[in-house]
């Protein structure tokens, strides 16, 4: 750091001051022009797709007069009591209303982007069994030398119903499959595990040298285990693999988009989803639309993990060189060994590259065919987040925790993308209780930690007609009209657009880069197959480089 003395800095001073009063140096530099995606956008609940074209054209402009930039359309969950109204997701009406949505936001000069589902994350009612997120389970039995198994090897889950709502469902109330319940709305399901045996993965033997025989065809239909240790050979340890549905479903999916979240680490489970897109926008005009989105990975937020595809095996071996299934006591052990800890990792390591290319970059190559762009949360995920950010043209950040927005801005400074978005102010007040203040704050904390491209959460469409308070979304603070501060709206979309016009014109600066040690902590024991990289400063610390200050971030 350079320090300049007291009387150096009255000369410079002075010496400027002469500069611009001889017209060498201009007084006010000049304002960047204020463009479309300068401005704040805000993502668009259409709560149960219940929306029609005058209503949709009054929304709109009302934005555009408060000084938006643009709009995320996301169908979200429908309001009780306007059943009538629900427009299922992707269908021809639907895509009537959305077409005319980008027709009108084209006249009005609003950006338009559209959430790849309904909710989060990722799913829908044409998501079948086999492209839905997986899970596996294990069984460990012991067996003597010479002796059979006695016990039959399967594993037998009981069902288990999560809301969203709070709400306690049985699992006999529910429907099998899930397509034949016709009140998935007021169900609002959040998980759902039907009971039953699961499939069996494999069995795999070790003796005491770690010796391994895969002993899976050798299970018959009943689940008994036709093969004993020969004699002489010692103790054996049996670890039995077993494959079910995570069951984790679209949460908060409006009227058409209920249904299994996919498995994010299978190719044929993203190409089956988006295909569903490639008929539904069939002679349509999606022209004007400017980017897909997808939210923040929020899938093993319900019970248990999704940590299985149906071709690991396969992938693992073909990436790391050797058989998973010869390891299964190190990659199941919760001890701090050496070959557990390199086992471990090589499975988290694989999760990472699965995701990273059968989801991001499937999804990406289908974006790109559609010349569309992408926008991404890609915190919350089991995989290295600089690494899923770099795929996409638009990370997007949220939260109040600088270092998990760094993520975002780091991988969009390291790979030259010209934006960084973030979802804004989500959680603030009650409705009506936040002011543009509060709001100002929360926007004031984003922009210091790099993000250019603001996206309020979020706006619900009403009616013009509807009774005040209107349409009511969860998630705080109101950005829409029915709220009596919005008068002022303009006031602060006018500072986000000044800051961000600055911003998005501008390059990194960075004095240091320090990268995450991702491979530490994809060795770290737990209790948990997956580690998730979402709330980033609690991660960082616990990492062997906590005595590195946060400043040097």
């Amino acid at each position: 750091m350079i320090f300049i003395g007291k009387d150096f800095r009255h000369l410079l001073y002075s010496t400027v001051l002469m500069l611009v009063i001889s017209g060498e140096v201009k007084a006010q530099l000049d304002w960047p022009v204020i463009r479309q995606q300068h401005k704040p956008w805000t993502r668009w609940w259409w709560e149960g797709s219940a929306v029609d074209e005058k209503g949709l054209t009054w929304n709109l402009d009302q934005y555009q007069k408060a000084g938006l930039g643009g709009v995320e359309i996301t169908p979200i969950y429908g309001i009780y009591g306007e059943e009538k109204n629900f427009v299922d997701f992707l269908s021809p009406r639907w895509m009537q209303l959305f077409v005319h949505t980008l027709k009108e936001s084209k006249r009005l000069g609003l950006g338009v982007d559209l959430a790849n589902g309904t909710g989060w994350p990722f799913g829908g009612p044409w998501v079948a069994d086999a492209d839905a997120s997986k899970a596996v389970f294990h069984k460990v039995y012991t067996l003597e030398a010479g002796n059979q198994l006695a016990e039959p090897v399967i594993f037998e889950r009981e069902g288990l119903v999560r809301t969203a709502n709070g709400k306690k469902t049985g699992i006999g109330a529910i429907e099998h499959p899930i397509s034949q319940n016709k009140n998935l709305q007021e169900l609002a399901l959040d998980q759902v595990q039907f009971p039953g045996k699961l499939k069996l993965v494999t069995l795999m033997a070790y003796s005491a040298d770690i010796k391994s025989l895969d002993l899976t065809d050798k299970v018959n239909t009943a689940g008994f285990l036709q093969w004993a240790p020969p004699a002489g050979s010692g103790k054996w340890t049996l670890y039995a693999l077993f494959e079910g549905l995570h069951g984790k479903m679209v949460e908060r999916a409006a009227p058409g988009g209920e249904g299994y979240a996919i498995d994010h680490f299978s190719k044929k489970a993203a190409q089956n989803y988006f295909r569903r897109f490639d008929e539904a926008f069939k002679g349509y005009d999606i022209s004007y639309l400017r980017s897909f989105f997808n939210d923040s990975y929020e899938v093993d937020d319900a019970g248990g993990e999704a940590n299985w595809t149906p071709e690991f095996f396969d992938e693992f071996n073909k990436r790391k060189g050797y058989d998973l299934r010869t390891e299964l006591p190190a990659l199941l052990s919760k001890s701090n060994n050496e070959r557990s800890a390199r086992v471990v990792y090589d499975y988290r390591s694989v999760i990472d590259e699965l995701l990273l290319e059968n989801f991001t970059g499937e999804w990406k190559k289908w974006g790109e065919g559609k010349g569309k762009m992408l926008r991404n949360q890609s915190h919350g995920s089991p995989a290295n987040t600089l690494d899923l950010y770099s795929v996409v043209d638009i990370p997007e950040t949220e939260g109040n925790d600088v270092l998990r927005f760094k993520f975002a801005t780091s991988a969009a400074n390291v790979t030259g993308k010209a934006l960084v978005s973030s979802e804004s102010a989500t959680w603030l007040n009650e409705h009506f209780l936040s002011s543009w203040a509060d709001v100002k704050k929360a926007l004031d904390l984003f922009f210091l930690g790099g993000v250019n491209h603001v996206f309020y959460h979020g706006t619900e469409y009403s009616p013009q007609e509807a009774k005040w308070p209107g349409c009511l979304f969860l998630p705080a603070p109101h950005f829409q009209p029915e709220n009596p501060q919005w008068r002022h709206f303009h006031a602060l979309n006018q500072y986000v657009a000044r800051v961000q016009s600055f911003l998005q014109s501008g390059q990194p600066d960075n004095d240091i880069l320090l990268y995450y040690p991702i491979a530490d902590r994809y060795s770290q024991p737990g209790n948990t197959l997956l580690q998730h990289f979402d709330g980033m400063e609690k991660n960082f610390v616990n990492t062997d480089f906590e005595h590195v200050s946060k400043e040097m971030i």
